[in-house]
């Protein structure tokens, strides 16, 4: 039954007919009716005598799983006491990656809240557009990024209270509360969390997930791939808002009693350092910023680092063996996504190989689809269909209809599945492109660009063409140094063709200084497109 009083998220779940099939068969998927997962993650660790290890550090804070207790304990107090909240009400959590706004996560799930996270970049706009679909009622607030939710405020009727941190107030408010705090008895399916996609369509939708799903998330990749123990340390860059960024940076290590690093901007000028400096061994970012750090492994010392993840978009070939050349680390590369909460299709280090994503993350099984909903004969491309103890439920979106279909989460990826099992990732199924009767998947046509060393960045599109339908069109950014010529281009292309088949080489090239990115640093193709037009 649920604890939740303010019924407006759970109200919105999807219709029963539209709800993914879960499985349930592994023996640590087996979760008790009541469950909170800051209970799980938090208090029963402290309770076990175990309060004493060191849990999250960031800018001059260290904190022990005893100290975060205190703090996220002393910020529930607040947020029912004097913030009025009840069980459900959504909570939308606004800063940078810091050890404050992990205590503010953990005390909204405390409190029975719906914890919202948004990333510190969105405008006025965009916060709108996520308070009122998401009828947020409370909002705790980087002072620093107020500038953008103040604006959005006067047409947010339900926002009715707000708190900012790092300016003090609510470490004031918080300072004068218990350090105890009777947790709300949640039902294991109340929502705990509602996560809106960075999305490469450019339309965000709103994911939920129950407290039951962030403790599957990490009872399922991290045990059986990364394999993390109690003296990891984890650090990396994607936001807590970013589901993989709250199960890398804040749920995973806390599952297995390790500790977290979280910084503000971790860029790849700092990412080094910071590892470095905390002595780090778990690192979660993205292809591109693997790619980035390379060349400035030898001026750093990464001896710490045992274990490095990607995810986020696919990972080049290309990019695998630059980093292991430069740390001697395999990186362990996933596929995951918002709606589904985290990872469920990877490898470890020693079954990675190059240009394949995995196999299916036990608790999951995966497989690939027809246009009709028929699975595919081995070796063609299809459309990734996964189920497991996680799935889609989007808030109130008639998109959930596409997204699951037949209790099967389709996740708008094409991927071909080798002689040995392993998941091949092709493109976004609205990524490939179809160039004189040929299927060409654009991440394929990036990888072989990106193996040529003046390519920086590149994004790969169809355009239209009066001829073959499509034409591959290669976006690229050089690397200083190299002239955006003709010259350039003809060497590209002939690079490709060398590299790839050679129907596959882009006969348009185009040079720009940046790519259009999401915030957690995701390629947005959907505006190299739109912007093709």
């Amino acid at each position: 039954m649920t604890a939740h009083v303010d019924t407006f998220a759970r109200d919105r779940l999807p219709p029963a007919a539209q709800m993914p099939e879960l499985l349930f068969e592994l023996p640590e998927l087996q979760f008790p009716a009541r469950l909170n997962a800051a209970t799980e993650l938090l208090d029963k660790r402290v309770a076990a005598g175990e309060g004493g290890r060191l849990c999250i550090q960031g800018d001059r804070v260290r904190w022990t799983y005893a100290d975060l207790l205190a703090q996220a304990n002393r910020i529930a107090h607040v947020l029912v006491q004097d913030l009025g909240l009840v069980p459900g009400n959504r909570v939308l959590l606004r800063g940078a990656n810091s050890p404050m706004l992990a205590a503010c996560f953990l005390a909204v799930f405390k409190a029975g809240g719906i914890a919202v996270g948004t990333m510190p970049l969105l405008r006025a706009r965009e916060l709108k557009g996520i308070v009122e679909k998401a009828g947020i009622t409370h909002a705790l607030c980087d002072s620093r990024l107020l500038d953008e939710l103040d604006l959005a405020a006067p047409d947010c009727p339900t926002l009715r209270h707000r708190m900012s941190f790092v300016d003090g107030t609510l470490e004031a408010a918080a300072a004068g509360k218990p350090a105890t705090f009777d947790n709300v008895d949640t039902d294991a399916e109340d929502i705990a969390l509602m996560a809106f996609t960075s999305g490469t369509t450019g339309v965000p939708k709103g994911t939920m997930h129950f407290h039951r799903d962030l403790m599957a998330a990490c009872a399922c990749w991290p045990p059986h791939v990364l394999r993390p123990v109690a003296d990891d340390v984890f650090i990396g860059s994607p936001p807590l808002a970013f589901t993989f960024g709250l199960g890398g940076l804040l749920l995973f290590p806390m599952s297995v009693g390790a500790s977290t690093v979280l910084i503000e901007k971790a860029s790849p000028e700092t990412l080094l350092p910071a590892i470095a400096k905390y002595r780090a061994t778990v690192c979660f970012t993205a292809p591109t910023s693997y790619r980035a750090m390379a060349a400035q492994v030898p001026q750093h010392d990464l001896s710490s680092l045992r274990k490095c993840v990607s995810a986020g978009e696919a990972l080049p070939a290309a990019t695998r063996l630059l980093w292991q050349e430069a740390t001697g680390i395999r990186i362990i590369d996933g596929i995951g996504s918002t709606e589904m909460l985290h990872i469920f299709i990877s490898a470890d280090e020693a079954h990675a190989r190059p240009g394949a994503t995995g196999v299916p993350v036990p608790g999951y099984v995966a497989t690939l689809l027809d246009d009709a909903g028929q699975p595919v004969p081995r070796g063609q491309v299809g459309r990734l269909a996964v189920k497991g103890p996680t799935g889609c439920k989007y808030l109130a979106d008639e998109r959930q209809a596409a997204y699951v279909q037949n209790g099967w989460n389709l996740t708008g990826d094409a991927y071909r599945i080798d002689d040995d099992g392993h998941y091949v990732y092709q493109a976004r199924t609205d990524d490939m492109i179809i160039s004189g009767g040929y299927n060409i998947a654009g991440p394929e046509v990036e990888s072989a660009l990106l193996l040529h060393p003046a390519v920086a960045e590149c994004g790969v599109i169809g355009q239209a063409d009066a001829e073959r339908g499509q034409i591959v069109k290669a976006v690229v950014v050089l690397r200083p140094g190299h002239a955006p010529d003709a010259a350039m281009v003809k060497t590209l292309q002939d690079f490709v063709k060398q590299t790839v088949a050679p129907y596959k080489y882009p006969r348009a090239i185009e040079f720009r200084e940046a790519l259009p990115r999401t915030e957690t640093g995701k390629l947005q193709r959907f505006r190299l497109r739109q912007e093709n037009t």
